[in-house]
């Protein structure tokens, strides 16, 4: 859905932004016309909330500024290109190279794993991607599948989102003692915070990369923040079988001790012999299930992760409940260390470090949400609210009505880049994207975006017999009759905080023909004597946004009430 026509926005005196392409951590990103070249651009949009202080907006801008000088300096084919920076009323705007077809997580999402020989064709472009950043002293920090776009046609890989990369020599914007990045993907040695991290750190992100393109999710994904930082950092790291022949490779990269990691010009040269062994193919009839993991060996011993248990009719490559992908977490006041042990996978200098934010991630949600906070960036102090009106369609999981607004409190609680937290008159809270509006139809509270294409929903309510898994059972049964089209639906036996919870995912086809296709996703548990039902309705084609909208509202949600 573009703006092009009368009502298509001018940046700049030059650039038209046409249609929205989808919105990262910092902002929103357009494809764009260059007025004065005649030629397609990609416009990145910085989201700033007008309730931020003169010099948090200041650090907003200047977190952009940076990104745009950091990618603008490096010239190679596998890194996007910075055309312009320009800023318009006030608000930085970043003019990028538009590269047509979508990201390595769209793929994945789309179609499923990707095979070996594609898997080391992108990583030989990664890795010379990296090799120009980091011999320009340029530290991406956030490598992973969703900021790795494949051009169509012919896939050529672009690494993209410089916004938190590193410059050599310029003067840091994160907190003293934090990291930022995606948790999933960012090395052990950047998670303690006791010793800069060097170019070998974005090196562990291809290999979690790497595990991801092959299996459809990174070797580290739990159902919670402190799982995932637990699994980085002490779990036996087991790399999918399905990474065959690249196997030596991941195991290389992925390996604790930065001074013992994989370089840059042996992992090049390993993938070259893979890629030459097993050519690349680029189409596949059926995506590859992902087949039993293989153990690295060194690393300590830890129980795996209980799998989720499919009820009713499901669909390959459903994905569990997981902490949100763009985060940045505040590493505690520094602990007295153990002595260094000897030997990869051993408590190294800063273990205690992640102890520590271990025992805080897993205390509960309140403190979990204190913990996604986005490079020192505070939220929104202002109450949102949108227009009133009335329902126009029924209501279910998949959507909301159109009733009555009603502006909840903000909290002062840090919350990820492009959120704040707000806190519910209905005794909740929880980060929510800024711009969303909130709006109540009977027993459900929903948080839309502009437009109402985005919606995220929260039901509170009396448990039922069964618990949740029965809860979403029954719902899938009524499916049919509740969303028009229901199809390609699952129920999956999971948790949050330790509790037994429900994911349901399904597919539907909106309540009008304008709206399209959706997808929704479901998490009902039961916690203190009350039933908690948190979901999010988003278009399929743009599914991969909403599930960080789900991850970030699952991880953050607390109650506020008795």
């Amino acid at each position: 859905m573009g703006t092009e026509g009368a009502n298509a926005r001018l940046i700049a005196g030059r650039y038209r932004l046409d249609a929205k392409l989808g919105r990262g951590g910092m902002g929103i990103v357009w494809r764009a016309t260059d007025q004065l070249l005649g030629r397609n651009v990609a416009v990145k949009e910085v989201a700033l909330d007008p309730a931020l202080s003169e010099e948090e907006a200041r650090h907003q801008r200047e977190r952009t500024l940076r990104e745009a000088r950091a990618a603008a300096q490096l010239k190679h084919p596998h890194i996007i290109v910075v055309h312009d920076i320009v800023e318009d009323g006030e608000l930085p705007y970043i003019v990028m190279e538009l590269v047509e077809g979508g990201s390595l997580a769209d793929r994945l999402s789309r179609t499923g794993p990707v095979d070996v020989a594609e898997a080391a064709r992108i990583g030989i472009a990664l890795i010379g991607a990296l090799r120009t950043a980091h011999a320009a002293g340029v530290l991406h920090r956030d490598i992973k599948p969703a900021n790795v776009l494949l051009e169509a046609p012919g896939g050529r890989p672009v690494l993209t989102d410089f916004g938190i990369a590193q410059v050599s020599g310029a003067t840091t914007l994160t907190t003293t003692g934090s990291f930022v990045g995606s948790p999933e993907y960012t090395a052990p040695e950047r998670m303690s915070g006791q010793t800069p991290a060097g170019p070998e750190a974005d090196l562990w992100s291809l290999g979690a990369l790497l595990c991801a393109a092959l299996s459809g999710t990174s070797p580290f994904r739990r159902d919670s923040l402190g799982g995932i930082l637990h699994a980085v950092v002490f779990d036996e790291i087991r790399p999918p079988e399905a990474c065959g022949p690249l196997l030596p490779v991941v195991r290389g990269l992925l390996e604790r001790d930065p001074a013992g990691r994989l370089g840059a010009e042996r992992a090049e040269q390993m993938l070259r012999a893979c890629a030459e062994a097993a050519p690349y193919t680029p189409t596949r009839t059926a995506p590859a299930a992902p087949a039993a993991p293989s153990p690295v060996p060194r690393a300590p011993a830890a129980p795996a992760p209980s799998t989720p248990v499919p009820h009713g009719p499901t669909r390959p490559g459903a994905a569990e409940v997981s902490a949100p992908t763009p985060v940045s977490a505040p590493v505690p006041a520094p602990v007295p260390a153990a002595a260094p042990a000897s030997g990869p996978g051993k408590r190294r200098p800063g273990a205690a470090l992640i102890a520590a934010l271990l025992v805080a991630a897993i205390a509960g949600a309140g403190v979990s949400a204190a913990l996604l906070t986005a490079d020192g960036e505070r939220g929104g102090r202002t109450s949102t609210s949108g227009a009133a009106g009335q329902p126009s369609a029924p209501a279910s999981a998949g959507d909301g009505g159109r009733t009555d607004t009603v502006s909840p409190s903000s909290d002062d609680r840090p919350a990820p880049a492009g959120y704040h937290v707000v806190t519910d008159p209905e005794g909740f809270s929880l980060a929510v994207p800024l711009g969303f509006t909130r709006k109540v139809e009977g027993p459900r509270i929903f948080y839309m975006s502009p437009g109402e294409t985005f919606r995220i929903g929260i039901r509170i309510a009396e448990p039922e017999s069964g618990g949740p898994l029965a809860v979403h059972q029954r719902a899938h049964a009524k499916g049919p009759g509740t969303n028009p089209g229901y199809r390609d639906a699952e129920v999956e036996v999971t948790s949050r905080n330790g509790r037994p919870g429900a994911l349901w995912l399904f597919t539907w086809d909106g309540f009008s023909p304008a709206e399209g296709p959706r997808h929704t996703r479901d998490l009902c548990w039961e916690e203190n004597g009350r039933l908690y039902d948190v979901w999010v309705s988003s278009p399929v084609r743009q599914a991969d946004e909403a599930r960080g909208y789900f991850d970030t509202a699952v991880s953050t949600f607390t109650r506020t009430g008795g």
